[in-house]
């Protein structure tokens, strides 16, 4: 049986390869593709280094130079050769309202609670899925050869495997030059679900970084841009890129805290910006009116309801009087990141006084009778303790800064996950009362 797989496997490498004719290489790149569907055949791709160097040399082009398995090298620590320069993709300073779609499709540049650090984007690896159906996606790139997106799709499958990591890094100064590709930004955000790994990511990556940032104003960003830039935000690398003021990076992704046409993109935005928060010697900017960032946090967590004139003009002028179809955010983990995004915020006390004087204590009092998931329920409490709450003592200010005991951290954490053990198994309230 294993001689049979390896004989199946070794034919599959020789179709893969240029010798082999387009429509052999077409035709196994997504048989490749259908056997990566599975946790099985992808750890039989993992496991024969061969064949992911024939899928490499496929999803890559022509010309593309690597070696599986080997060190990455020196393009891996200086990036894409031919890379957009340090100074382009500059744009507007202060970017579109909060309440505004996100600007795709002109092709125009545009402009005291702990909490964890910075993640990785949540969630499973991302890949195309066991039920795919293997072929070109309607968006592929016209120019590539046919056999491409099928060996890149595979490869994004393939590259969930904790054990393909090892032997995909080194390859990462041919992957890079495909940026920003769907399956390409998927396929680096796996390799960068751990720290070392988001920073070769970000090494290889040089000056390709503009091409990510460019990709947020195509007529379609690939869904797979978000997690990819949660999970480079993981690390301060990362973090100091996208907090670098004269790419504007963070006023791109703030109209996608809204955006309808991915939830895979709109979540690792929303984390990519919350990790940004750790920050906290950005928050007087990203709180200014340069980048504004609080109301864009705040509208997802905003309702319908009716307010009183008071509370109404305490909102910035983006929050105030909505539609009554206004909805909510409706995944629960991305609106306990916007939460948590605004708690970071409020680590300085500055930070605390510009997030009281917006009127969020108005926006989460109304989140807070409306939530229903145990954890955001939560979140959203101690959110709302810090901006009632009395001032911390002097030099204790910064909240980040603040140095918890590991005991004292250790029950701290015990005691919120008993409290959300016991609110999933709360009963809700009957809205009509008790039965006579």
């Amino acid at each position: 049986m294993a001689a049979a797989v390896e004989e199946a496997a070794e034919a599959l490498s020789v179709l893969l390869g240029p010798a082999a004719g387009t429509e052999a290489r077409t035709g196994a790149a997504e048989a490749a593709l259908a056997l990566s569907g599975t946790a099985e055949g992808r750890r039989l791709l993992t496991e024969r280094p061969r064949l992911l160097r024939a899928l490499l040399e496929l999803a890559a082009g022509p010309g593309a130079g690597f070696g599986v398995g080997s060190g990455a090298g020196h393009g891996a620590e200086h990036g894409a050769e031919h890379g957009a320069g340090p100074g382009a993709a500059h744009g507007a300073e202060h970017g579109a309202g909060p309440g505004a779609e996100p600007d795709v499709g002109s092709g125009a540049e545009p402009g005291a609670e702990s909490i964890a650090e910075p993640i990785a984007e949540p969630g499973a690896e991302h890949g195309a899925g066991p039920g795919a159906e293997p072929g070109v996606e309607p968006d592929a790139d016209p120019g590539l050869e046919p056999g491409s997106e099928p060996a890149r799709r595979c490869l994004l499958n393939v590259s969930a495997e904790p054990a393909a990591r090892g032997t995909l890094l080194p390859a990462l100064p041919a992957l890079v030059p495909l940026v920003p590709a769907g399956p390409v930004c998927g396929l680096l955000a796996n390799l960068s679900r751990e720290p070392g790994g988001a920073r070769a990511v970000l090494r290889a990556l040089g000056s390709r970084w503009d091409a990510l940032l460019r990709a947020l104003v195509q007529p379609r960003p690939p869904p797979e841009l978000g997690p990819l830039l949660c999970n480079l935000s993981q690390v301060p690398e990362g973090r100091s890129r996208l907090l670098d003021r004269s790419r504007c990076a963070v006023q791109r992704l703030l109209p996608f805290t809204q955006y309808r046409g991915s939830t895979e993109l709109r979540r690792g935005v929303v984390g990519a910006l919350r990790n940004c928060c750790f920050q906290h010697e950005h928050h007087e900017w990203l709180l200014s009116e340069a980048v504004d960032i609080l109301p864009f946090l705040l509208l997802p967590l905003a309702g319908p309801e009716e307010l009183p004139e008071h509370d109404m003009e305490r909102l910035p002028p983006d929050l105030q009087y909505l539609p009554q179809d206004k909805q909510r955010e409706e995944e629960p983990d991305i609106r306990r990141m916007l939460l948590e995004a605004i708690m970071l915020l409020t680590a300085t006390g500055p930070g605390r006084r510009r997030v009281r004087d917006m009127g969020t204590y108005v926006v989460l009092r109304e989140l807070h009778g409306w939530e229903q998931h145990p954890g955001v329920r939560a979140a959203c409490e101690r959110l709302l303790q810090v901006l009632i709450g009395d001032e911390p003592p002097p030099g204790m200010e910064n909240l980040l800064e603040v140095n918890i005991p590991e005991d004292v951290e250790q029950q701290l954490q015990r005691l919120d996950l008993e409290e959300e053990e016991q609110q999933w198994w709360e009963p809700e309230p009957d809205p009509e009362g008790p039965s006579r």
